[in-house]
């Protein structure tokens, strides 16, 4: 994968933005970030074009127009209730969506246990794609190196 250094994050890439379905997009890295913003703090400082799922469940969801990966935090605490995201479910029960997904990669909090990064076990085994790569709340630089490092490799 070629990292391009567009720090933006849209919910879409395109005219499409309008459209009833939900706007198309063509990033590479498609992920879900609560108001907290710790998930968008990681993904901006990765340097790769990325999209960000809305964050109200109403709004249209984002529609993938190419192969890429997921990064999504986990909810639920330590009871790993509701632990994907409803924004998350919304989008990949998108068939387009889901079939596009070619990995994951998750965001937690090791407080909760066995809980931690559990979103991102469930939708890579629904999906049958693999989990690429774990980090904690905003993540460290050496978590950002490490994932960014891997998605070059991963998409060559």
């Amino acid at each position: 994968m070629a990292t391009t250094m567009d720090h933006r994050t849209a919910p879409a890439d395109s005219a499409a933005a309008g459209d009833a379905e939900g706007p198309l997009t063509d990033a590479p890295l498609i992920y879900f970030s609560s108001v907290s913003d710790n998930t968008h703090r990681f993904v901006m400082k990765l340097g790769v074009r990325a999209a960000r799922m809305p964050v109200l469940t109403r709004d249209p969801t984002l529609r993938a127009a190419r192969p890429y990966v997921l990064v999504l935090p986990t909810y639920g605490g330590t009871t790993g209730k509701g632990a994907v995201p409803r924004q998350v479910v919304k989008f990949l029960n998108n068939e387009q969506n889901r079939n596009l997904l070619r990995g994951v990669i998750g965001a937690g909090n090791t407080n909760f246990g066995e809980t931690y990064c559990l979103a991102a076990d469930i939708v890579a085994a629904k999906c049958n794609v693999p989990v690429l790569y774990r980090f904690e709340v905003m993540g460290t630089s050496e978590d950002v190196a490490r994932v960014t490092q891997g998605l070059e490799e991963f998409w060559t």
